[in-house]
């Protein structure tokens, strides 16, 4: 089992900067393949951003390519969501995913294990 709690959000300006953690236990986060989803009110989860288990590829969605990195320290057992230039329309619930199946993140944009989401809010 994988128990996952993101950590880091909360209210930012237009144009500005949020870091996102997950902590990852029950089992060491290096034997899964990480994302970061969003999903905002009335709206279907989305896939942002996954990384391999050693950290060696990542995938964004189009949306936030160019502004949001995804990093893992499996020393740490965390994975991390730099968020970078945020708009209002960013505005949602950030849920971490793990899953021991690359192609489920990474290829089929879900996942086995969730954290329990932090809201980021950005405003204009």
């Amino acid at each position: 089992q994988v128990q996952l709690v993101e950590s880091g959000g909360g209210l930012v300006q237009a144009g500005g900067s949020l870091r996102l953690s997950c902590a990852a236990s029950g089992r060491t986060l290096s034997r899964s393949t990480m994302g970061w989803f969003s999903q905002a009110p009335g709206k279907e989860r989305e896939f942002l951003a996954g990384i391999s288990r050693s950290g060696g590829i990542t995938n964004y969605n189009n949306s936030v390519k160019g502004r949001f990195t995804i990093s893992r320290d499996n020393a740490k057992n965390t994975v991390y969501l730099q968020m970078n230039s945020l708009k209002p329309e960013d505005t949602a619930v950030y849920y971490c995913a793990a899953d021991p199946n690359e192609l489920q993140i990474m290829g089929r944009h879900t996942a086995s294990y969730w954290g329990q989401g932090t809201q980021v809010t950005v405003s204009s």
